[in-house]
Order: structure tokens, then C-alpha cells, then sequence
């Protein structure tokens, strides 16, 4: 198996090896070490579970990781994300959202409850050692942060200390007021690596060079970047009299003219704060040369829209694409091994690439 190592000091680190977005083998084991290891974003509560005594049926990460998940919402309004697939023979319990008081497997009738508890099976009267803990419906974590859901399906770390560090500096937003845009809401196919799109987000180094309409917008020489565990916040400050945030006095950047909050939650997942809202962003893996990327907006102060960094992001997702399947090009190339990181500019994608190498050495010291 391929083993990666990426120095801590950014001084002398080089970035991953091209083997890296190459090699087959090592896209397949990102799926078992990364993906089952860490969250996805599934959607939002009143989008995906209006109701009470409601399920959605959906796709953990399709079509990498195709766990069949069941997202259950209860008459006490408590929400699970199950197992799809009936304990008797593996047939999916739901196709399509619908409601109702159990959950009845039609391929021979088992039923469960809400909780995913087993209920009961026609033709088990005379079954020995029956029901057994593992005829229930396997529950997966779940996390629901302001309506907003996250499920994983071995987690390496806890959401909660993510989206409490994340709290800390867009905590006075009405996140409870967020409404999910569909009109604004879109998805991209990107001719490139997950991760080279990964990558791509987390540095400002490019924007002079490649979003001339953004860096109108903020002031590329403030631009900051700040690493966490699993998490790397980068801020943009406006430029001029571009839109910012009203940020509360007591705020870790109260007195600056923040125009922009981007977060970006290992290994897949973006979340863009504007002072009109939330844009997030999901990396979906298809290939190792093809990637979905899903933007999903939330408005809470439409008035805001089309203003500042926050304007106009269909535009600069073109601008990203072209660069990140021009770099998938360029990394096909037989004389391209590994890159060096700037110090000061690229902090966010050597976390990054610290995080892969991190996750794929524990796979092989199993």
C-alpha cells in the first residue's frame, strides 16, 4: 500500500505526491479511511423531515460510500438516522419520504419502530433465539445543528467540538432563521479530484489570479487563515466600503469589516457565512478525475444578496473549476512529482494534506 508523509513544518513540507490523486487504489481506500471515518452533511430538518412520524430515504455519500441510510423523525419530534435495509434479508426499507407510525419492510412484512427497534415478523413464531440485539436497525450518529444534519458512520472524531469551535465566531447570526434557497441551490460536475477541489478552497493565494471580481470585493493583504484539529477557518475583510458583517462588541474580530467567514470541516465540506446567509458547500467524489459539488443556500437577509464576497458565487465557482481541472491535467503529467507550499499562503492545504496522509499511515499500521 502506498504510505504518504507530509513534514509538519510547512517550511520544509512538500505537498502530497501526484500518486496521490492518480493511483486507483488509494481513491478506493479514501472511502474506507476518510469518508467512513469523518460526517456529511444530509440536509436540513424541515427540508428532508417536514413531518412528524416521517422518513427520508438517502445515500450517505453516492457514489463513493453507498451506505442506504433512513432518516426517521418521530411523534415526539426526535430524529434518528437508521439503517435502510431490513435485518431479515438486506431489502431496503424506504425508496421514496413518506410517514407513518412503523417502518414495515415490504419483501415479507418485518416492522420496526421509529427508534428502529424490531417490532415484529410474520412466520418467526417457531424461531429459536428470536428477536436477537441485531434484528433492530442499526443507528448511525447523527448531529443536528440548528436544523441542519450531520451523520457518520464510524466517526475518528466528535462534530460537537467542530461546531462548537465554528459557534464561536458566527454564534450571533439568527442561524435558526436560515431558509433553504432551492432556486440558488445547484450542483457542479468538475472535471478534477475531490481533493484537488479541497485544495483549491483553502488558500486565498489564487484569488488576485483568478477572481478578479471577488478581490474587488476583499482585501487580499488581511486575508486570514486560522488551522484547526479538523477544521481551517479562513476570514476575508472587505475592501472599501464593500459588505461586512455587524459583528457584537465582545466578538473575536469586533472593530474589523469582515465580509466573509469560510469554513471548511475535513474532509469534504464547506461552509461560506455572508452576512445574507450560508452557502454550503459538499465535495461529492465520483472518480478520481470526476467530482460533484453540491452548493446548498441558506437566506436569512435576502436584502443582503448579490452584495460584497458573497455575490456572485455561481462566477467564481466557473473561476474555480477551470483552474482545478486544469491543475488534474497538469498532474497527469510524467514529469510532475510534488509541489512545495508557500508559508504564508497556503497554511489550509498543508493541514489538509497533513489530515490525508494522517488518516491513510493509521490504515496501515492496522
Amino acid at each position: 500500500m502506498s504510505k504518504f508523509f507530509v513534514h509538519p513544518d510547512i517550511k520544509k513540507a512538500e505537498t502530497l505526491p501526484a500518486q496521490f490523486y492518480r493511483d486507483p487504489e488509494v481513491f478506493q481506500r479514501l472511502a474506507d479511511e476518510v469518508f467512513c471515518k469523518t460526517w456529511q452533511f444530509l440536509g436540513d430538518q424541515e427540508t428532508l423531515l417536514p413531518l412528524n412520524e416521517s422518513h427520508a430515504p438517502l445515500s450517505f455519500l453516492s457514489p463513493l460510500v453507498e451506505e442506504p441510510l433512513l432518516l426517521v423523525r418521530d411523534q415526539t419530534e426526535q430524529i434518528r438516522c437508521l439503517s435502510n435495509v431490513c435485518t431479515h434479508r438486506g431489502n431496503l426499507l424506504a425508496h421514496h419520504p413518506g410517514r407513518g407510525k412503523k417502518l414495515i419492510c415490504h419483501y415479507h412484512g418485518r416492522r420496526f419502530g421509529l427508534d428502529g427497534l424490531f417490532k415484529s415478523m410474520p412466520e418467526f413464531e417457531q424461531a429459536e433465539d428470536f428477536p436477537r440485539p441485531c434484528d433492530h436497525l442499526h443507528q448511525y450518529p447523527l448531529r443536528n445543528w440548528h436544523g441542519l444534519l450531520f451523520a457518520s458512520i464510524e466517526p475518528a472524531f466528535d462534530l460537537d467540538e467542530v461546531l462548537g469551535q465554528m459557534q464561536e465566531r458566527i454564534g450571533f447570526m439568527a442561524l435558526d432563521q436560515l431558509k433553504y434557497d432551492p432556486i440558488r441551490s445547484r450542483d457542479y460536475l468538475v472535471n478534477g479530484h475531490w481533493a484537488l477541489y479541497c485544495d483549491n478552497y483553502l488558500e486565498g493565494f489564487h484569488i488576485p489570479f483568478v477572481h478578479h471580481g471577488l478581490n474587488a470585493a476583499i482585501d487580499y493583504e488581511t486575508y486570514e487563515t486560522h488551522l484547526y484539529r479538523h477544521m481551517n477557518l479562513q476570514i476575508g475583510l472587505s475592501k472599501g466600503d464593500a459588505l461586512s458583517f455587524n459583528l457584537p462588541q465582545g466578538h473575536p474580530d469586533y472593530g474589523k469589516s469582515v465580509s466573509a467567514y469560510y469554513y471548511w470541516v475535513f474532509p469534504n465540506m464547506m461552509f461560506n457565512f455572508y452576512p445574507w446567509g450560508l452557502s454550503i458547500n459538499v465535495v461529492r467524489p465520483i472518480s478520481k478525475k470526476q467530482s460533484k459539488v453540491s452548493f446548498i443556500t441558506y437566506v436569512m437577509d435576502a436584502a443582503k444578496l448579490d452584495q460584497g464576497a458573497g455575490a456572485d458565487l455561481d462566477k467564481v465557482e466557473r473561476e474555480d473549476e477551470f483552474v482545478v481541472e486544469a491543475v488534474q491535467k497538469g498532474i497527469e503529467s510524467r514529469h510532475y512529482a510534488t509541489g512545495r507550499f508557500s508559508p504564508t499562503r497556503e497554511q489550509g492545504v498543508h493541514h489538509f494534506h497533513r489530515l490525508l496522509a494522517e488518516f491513510l499511515i493509521n490504515s496501515n499500521t492496522k
